[in-house]
């Protein structure tokens, strides 16, 4: 999401959080992995005695491209899994034809595991966007950074049924070298955007269109949200920019690894 939302949402993640953080240890040593065959993660739990095998190695830089090269085009969106909003998202999604990442928060993948394993059914890729969404991730402790990271991998694993993030997008871009190196370790890419619609301002449907329409020749990922607030605006969008995106050349794909 973008760095200049709000605080009202993170706070009340953040809130929801404090059980959890607080009691993590900060080396966690969760393994973040997923296997591609097919643009499907794969559905194998990781148990805790097998936490240290060898995961994929990602790069650490954080990524933009697409997978489908040039004309490809990376949907993603992030906040969620939400009851109301990350349902109708994925309909919308399934009737397009279109693929997309969901970067996951990792409390709100524990309070709705269904919509988690929704998404992975739905042939979607998971992206680890931290315990509580905290948007100043840049400024705190190395040990903090850890708990919001594989603490998030744990939740959304578990809610999963087993499947790991392919990715790990920093709230509002507070990305770390640190941070990108832990990731990275654990088989998540961290991921980075070039297209944001600002739907989280609810600027209007028509505006978050245009927007896209006017910054996609600057890189393929673009980004949405399918939590944190009401998300009509956003729905509005995507109906209209998915087919124009079809309609222009571009293909959906996911973000590189």
């Amino acid at each position: 999401m973008g760095k200049h939302k709000g605080r009202a949402w993170h706070s009340r993640l953040l809130a929801a959080a404090l059980g959890v953080t607080a009691l993590a240890a900060a080396t966690s040593v969760w393994t973040a992995q997923a296997d591609t065959n097919g643009g499907r993660p794969s559905a194998s739990v990781a148990s805790p005695d097998k936490r240290d095998r060898p995961v994929a190695k990602v790069a650490a830089e954080i990524a933009h491209a697409s997978d489908r090269g040039a004309r490809g085009v990376n949907i993603t969106i992030d906040d969620g899994p939400d009851p109301v909003w990350t349902p109708q998202v994925l309909r919308l999604l399934k009737d397009e034809g279109v693929k997309a990442t969901f970067c996951m928060v990792g409390t709100q993948a524990r309070a709705y595991p269904d919509l988690v394993k929704a998404v992975v059914a739905d042939g979607h890729r998971l992206c680890n966007h931290t315990v509580s969404h905290d948007t100043t991730m840049d400024t705190k402790s190395e040990a903090y950074q850890s708990q919001q990271i594989l603490d998030a991998e744990r939740m959304i694993t578990k809610a999963s049924g087993g499947v790991r993030s392919q990715y790990y997008r920093a709230p509002g871009g507070a990305f770390t070298p640190y941070s990108r190196q832990l990731a990275a370790s654990h088989g998540m890419r961290p991921l980075g955007w070039n297209v944001d619609t600002k739907d989280f301002e609810h600027p209007g449907a028509d505006t978050m269109v245009a927007t896209v329409k006017r910054e996609i020749s600057n890189g393929p990922t673009v980004l949405f949200h399918d939590a944190g607030g009401e998300r009509s605006q956003t729905l509005a969008a995507l109906r209209e920019v998915l087919p124009w995106l079809k309609e222009q050349g571009y293909a959906f794909g996911f973000p590189v690894r």
